[in-house]
């Protein structure tokens, strides 16, 4: 996974409510066991009719829309609990997704997958979509170390939550498994302290 510390970008809003797992890469996809190639699949059924044809209306089919953050409605990641909903924003090129509220497990399986859930209130929420509808253009600030969120050239900000252990973990590119290999040496040394 690649380190986070702070991002600047532009953000591709998608103001629905209620985007379930299976909005975000339908279960028809589930079949592959490795991360790769999931974000072409990345909300299927929204980006393309049933003859495999870009829907022209939706954002991601819109090429003056892009970014490397996603500004969704209330209550992101709602449905099963499947791990590949992370992966395929994160394979797509999402660093960020930013909601008023996240399913409890998607916001785990983002963390950890190095994608960075950043929760914010409904207030702020719409003032980004609001702003992003007067300028296409509008980017975002996310300062992980601080934890902050702002919309560049304006004085709106707000902080957001995150564990001290994930913050961590996406501070240096790790997952769970990387962040126990670097604790190798203090394990080995613990264990040979306290052998009998």
């Amino acid at each position: 996974m690649d380190k986070f510390s702070t991002l600047t970008s532009t953000i591709v809003p998608i103001p629905t409510r209620n985007i379930d797992t299976d909005q975000i890469i339908p279960a028809r996809f589930l079949k592959a066991t490795t991360r790769e190639g999931f974000g072409d699949n990345l909300f299927r059924d929204w980006r393309y009719d049933e003859n495999g044809k870009p829907k022209s209306d939706f954002i991601l089919n819109q090429p003056e829309v892009s970014g490397k953050i996603l500004v969704a409605g209330r209550n992101f990641g709602c449905g099963s609990s499947r791990e590949h909903a992370a992966w395929a924003i994160y394979d797509y090129g999402f660093k960020v997704v930013v909601s008023s509220f996240f399913a409890d497990i998607f916001k785990n399986n983002a963390l950890n997958n190095g994608l960075l859930p950043v929760q914010v209130t409904d207030t702020f929420l719409q003032t980004i979509f609001e702003k992003q509808a007067e300028n296409p253009d509008l980017q975002l600030k996310i300062d992980l170390d601080n934890q902050v969120i702002s919309i560049v050239d304006t004085d709106k900000q707000e902080t957001f939550d995150i564990s001290a252990y994930k913050k961590y973990c996406l501070s240096q590119g790790y997952d769970d498994i990387d962040y126990l290999l670097s604790q190798q040496e203090k394990i080995e040394t613990y264990e040979q302290e306290n052998s009998y």
